[in-house]
Parts: structure tokens; C-alpha cells; sequence
């Protein structure tokens, strides 16, 4: 069994390392990078989310790509295990396993049926973000003119605090946003997103809405996407930037990891290349775009005692504020 946090230094043992957003290739049947996991779990990360779809999946793919992770984990059950709740958590954390839940970024692929939430939620889908960048059905995206919550955005947002599933503000709009932290019953999240003050991107969200998400109860996943945390800047001490500026405004038990690593890098280059329409001119999307990589989390923590932090804050950030929400808003 393996002493889960041994390798993050600053963390005591009983702490929980959480990663709320990373990325497999989104290609039904192939498991080809799955084996690649293991390189959180040796870095010491014990949850972690993964994408299974966005706006522009269609239903079909999105159920095809959870039938397809599933099956791999749990093929794969010595090492891993798929996580839905509490004890879940608690279990796999204890076995050295690293546990495994889904995200869904957008709600297009609802097909305007209010019941899919449920079917994602028992899939394994944990939260989802209501727009990807560009207007849907449900919200505005936070590189169009957003209107703010649909009527059947807000139908959306009631039975996602309904079944458990967690509401995400990546990727939308401000306006729309501000409506989600007003209307949900339960804490809001910004699953991936770094604050605007410290780099200049639209898809950075303002003081405002990283205030308005903490007063929610909500947690604040930092990315480590380069050309959100500067000029496709991927330093540790870049990123522990953005860490610090959040804990300067929000408080240390509402920030966390977002890191929205990439693992098939060249599937990024073409994705990009073959969806431009869903990114402005002028934001620095293209190919070659850098990433911080999980083998990094031990330097950040590093960066973060040199700063300062208390080993009681670094857990908090590393993991405990997110799996905080996850006892309190999953079911």
C-alpha cells in the first residue's frame, strides 16, 4: 500500500491531494494514455477529475467516453477505483488507490432534457460547468456576448443541487456566473480558472467573480494552463503566483488545484487547430501551448512554505477544500 501525500512535501500523511480537472484523449474505445494516470497517482495525487466531454461532444461520444474510462478502471482495480461519495473517497485514499470521478464542461450535450442529469450524475459525472466559451442553450460562455441563464439554465442549475452534481463557472461568461452563485442552493465552484488581476485573459475570471464564488462556500481550482497564468508561461513560481494572489483575496479555504493537464499533447494541437471558432483572435490559442505537468505539485508546495504557507493551508489548497464540497454536495 502506498502512503498517499509522501511525496508532496509540506503535506502530513493523512492529507488528500486533489486534482479537479485533468484530460484524457476524448476517443471512445481508445485507452492508449489511461495507463499514464500513474503518474499522478506516484506524485502523490489521490482524486482526481476527468474530463468526458464538452459542448461540442455530442451525448452519444460523452456516455461512449465514460463506458470507455469506466471499463478501463475497473479493469485496473488494484490501483484505481472509481469515486462517487464520501466513503468512496475515504476508501480508496486508504487502499493507496487513486480515486477517479468525471466532469462535464457544457451543458449542450443535455440535449434539453433536464433527466440527463441524473444519467451523467450516475455515469460518474461530479460537476459540470453550464457553457464552454461560447453561448448554449443553458448560459453565455465567457468569449461571447452572454445574456445570462436560460430559463432552462436555471431548470439545469435546480436538479444539479437536486442529485448532488456540483455547478462549475469555468469557461462561462461573467454575467451568467454572477446569476449561477446567486441561484444555486449549494456551493458553486471555478473548477479550472485563475484570477484576471494576475494575467489579462478573457478567459480569467475578475476579483469579482473569485469573490462572489467563495461566498458561495465555493472553491477555486487554480489552472495551469501557460497562456492563462501569462505569456504560455508554465513556471512553478508562475503558478504558485496565482495560488498566492486568490489566498491574498479569498482566504486559503477556498482555493485549490485546477490543473487541466493535457496528457496527449499533440490531440490538444489539432483540437485547437480543428475548433478555432470556439476561440478568439488575439487570446494566444494555437498549437504548442505549455502546461504544467502533475510531477510539479512537489515544487509548488515547496514554492508555497517558502512563501509562507502552514502545512494546515497547503493541505487545505492541495485537497481538502474540494473534498469538503464532495461530502457536503454529493450524494
Amino acid at each position: 500500500m502506498i502512503n498517499k501525500g509522501k511525496n508532496i512535501p509540506g503535506l502530513e500523511i493523512d492529507s488528500i491531494v486533489w486534482d479537479n480537472h485533468a484530460c484524457m484523449p476524448l476517443r471512445p474505445n481508445d485507452t492508449s494514455f489511461l495507463p499514464q494516470l500513474s503518474r499522478l497517482r506516484n506524485v502523490g495525487v489521490d482524486i482526481v477529475s476527468l474530463n468526458i466531454g464538452m459542448d461540442m461532444n455530442t451525448c452519444d461520444d460523452i456516455i461512449a467516453m465514460a463506458h470507455t474510462f469506466r471499463n478501463w478502471i475497473i479493469q485496473h482495480d488494484d490501483e484505481y477505483m472509481l469515486v462517487g461519495n464520501q466513503r468512496e473517497i475515504k476508501q480508496a485514499k486508504a487502499q493507496g488507490k487513486l480515486g477517479i470521478f468525471f466532469d462535464l464542461e457544457g451543458g449542450k450535450p443535455l440535449n434539453y432534457k433536464a433527466h440527463m442529469v441524473q444519467v451523467y450524475y450516475l455515469l460518474g459525472v461530479r460537476w459540470m460547468l453550464m457553457a464552454y466559451n461560447q453561448n448554449n442553450e443553458l448560459a453565455g460562455g465567457c468569449h461571447d456576448n452572454d445574456q445570462g441563464l436560460t430559463n432552462f439554465g436555471r431548470d439545469i442549475l435546480t436538479e444539479m443541487n437536486h442529485v448532488g452534481m456540483i455547478p462549475c463557472c469555468s469557461h462561462v461568461g461573467e454575467t451568467s456566473a454572477k446569476e449561477i452563485f446567486e441561484l444555486s442552493e449549494t456551493p458553486v465552484i471555478l473548477s479550472h480558472s485563475n484570477p484576471r488581476a494576475m494575467h489579462n485573459h478573457d478567459r480569467n475570471v475578475s476579483d469579482d467573480i473569485l469573490k462572489a464564488c467563495a461566498a458561495t462556500g465555493g472553491v477555486v481550482g487554480i489552472n495551469g494552463i501557460g497562456i492563462f497564468l501569462g505569456d504560455n508561461d508554465n513556471r512553478t513560481e508562475t503558478f504558485a503566483n496565482h495560488i498566492d494572489y486568490a489566498v491574498q483575496l479569498i482566504g486559503p479555504n477556498h482555493v485549490g488545484l485546477g490543473l487541466d493537464y493535457v496528457f496527449d499533447q499533440q490531440e490538444l494541437d489539432d483540437w485547437l487547430d480543428n475548433n478555432m471558432d470556439q476561440f478568439p483572435a488575439g487570446q494566444n490559442y494555437g498549437a504548442g501551448i505549455k502546461m504544467i505537468e502533475p510531477e510539479r505539485l512537489p515544487e509548488i508546495a515547496k514554492n508555497l512554505m517558502n512563501k509562507g504557507y502552514s502545512r494546515q493551508n497547503i493541505s487545505a489548497i492541495f485537497g481538502h477544500n474540494f473534498a469538503r464540497l464532495a461530502q457536503q454536495i454529493w450524494k
